[in-house]
């Protein structure tokens, strides 16, 4: 199928925007900031895994969505969160930074969180999934897209410069493509499913939101890298997961089940995390006033 093609190189697209705005100091900020990206790190890769395992269980979801939504789970943020931290004030270099790492990182994390779940939920009809073999195609999707970005930011630097703004445009609207196509390809199951997945990611966006923000305080963190880990938290890689999705069902008849979850929650997503940018970003003003 057509789409089965298209979106793997859409998120490759997407990940190259990515590595443009990336550099190797990004990968080693973290010995300056230990605690902040320690707290966001573990955020990322077990809390957000364990909240969806809770809200999956708890919403009875059926298998095949409840695999999407642990497929979501096990993606890293994206180029949205760094967009979104830099709105809300956050702390940008934070942000990079733990996007870069936990990206590598979930070429391991995701394909034996996947495989896990699968299993889980699918049981006898859980598809054979090797560990591997995943682990090599989130590799090439996500990591190399993203060091070729490096290697050019690093080696032709005014080319970047010049059309590094216009290939993150295109990543965006890219994006938005992406999510459209799927939402064509999988309208009747998008709509019958939606008000059973709806409200149960918005439970999970907003958990998310809220241990970012706790976990945070917990830390003794000061209000940027709050809003950061918040926002790392709660924001995982739509594109990501609806790739993943693919790739362990196919796509022989449209998108199956398990690209649902990251479809819908690309949209939902944003009716939590954009009230609470607004609000973040209005803080520095009202702590001025107050003082």
């Amino acid at each position: 199928m057509l789409i089965g093609v298209i979106l793997p190189v859409i998120l490759a697209v997407i990940m190259f925007s990515l590595g443009l705005g990336l550099r190797a100091a990004d990968f080693w900020r973290i010995a300056t900031q230990p605690r902040a990206f320690g707290v966001g790190a573990f955020n990322q890769l077990i809390v957000v895994p364990a909240v969806a395992f809770g809200v999956v269980t708890l919403f009875a979801l059926p298998a095949e969505m409840a695999l999407g939504v642990m497929i979501l789970a096990a993606c890293p943020g994206g180029v949205l969160s760094n967009s979104a931290s830099r709105y809300a004030g956050g702390n940008v270099p934070l942000s990079i930074s733990l996007t870069a790492v936990i990206s590598l990182v979930s070429t391991i994390t995701l394909p034996i969180i996947v495989a896990l779940s699968a299993a889980h939920f699918l049981g006898t009809d859980a598809p054979a999934i090797s560990v591997s073999a995943l682990g090599v195609q989130v590799f090439v999707l996500s990591a190399v897209p993203v060091g070729l970005g490096m290697a050019l930011t690093r080696f032709f630097p005014g080319l970047v410069a010049t059309a590094g703004p216009w290939i993150s445009r295109l990543a965006f609207w890219l994006f938005l493509a992406m999510i459209l196509a799927a939402l064509i390809n999988s309208w009747d199951a998008f709509s019958r499913s939606f008000w059973a997945l709806g409200p149960a990611l918005i439970v999970m966006n907003a958990a998310l939101l809220l241990i970012g923000l706790l976990s945070g305080r917990l830390a003794r963190l000061n209000e940027k890298d709050i809003t950061t880990i918040a926002i790392e938290s709660g924001t995982q890689n739509g594109s990501l997961g609806i790739t993943v999705g693919l790739l362990i069902l196919g796509a022989s008849s449209g998108l199956p089940d398990t690209t649902l979850p990251a479809v819908i929650y690309s949209i939902t997503a944003w009716f939590l995390t954009m009230p609470f940018v607004l609000w973040r970003r209005r803080l520095p003003a009202r702590a001025v006033v107050a003082a």
